[in-house]
């Protein structure tokens, strides 16, 4: 087993990492939207990013309730 060594870039792959899944959150899963936001909660670079990051991870978190209550509604009806 080969351990790599973390580069001093890490942090900054990741962040980038996040920007481009939030950028485009339409074509990404709430998990993954969850991760980013994560991310950016903890290394944003400015205040703003980390509460915009903060509150998108609120919104992602109210709708997932919903969501699998529709989905047991559509199992019910298909029975």
């Amino acid at each position: 087993m080969t351990i790599h060594p973390r580069s001093s870039a890490w942090p900054a792959d990741r962040v980038a990492e996040a920007r481009a899944v939030l950028a485009d959150v339409a074509h990404h899963s709430d998990l993954l939207i969850r991760l980013a936001c994560n991310v950016l909660v903890q290394h944003g670079e400015t205040p703003d990013e980390r509460a915009d990051a903060q509150r998108l991870l609120v919104v992602v978190d109210a709708r997932r309730p919903v969501r699998r209550a529709q989905r047991e509604d559509q199992g019910r009806a298909v029975r």
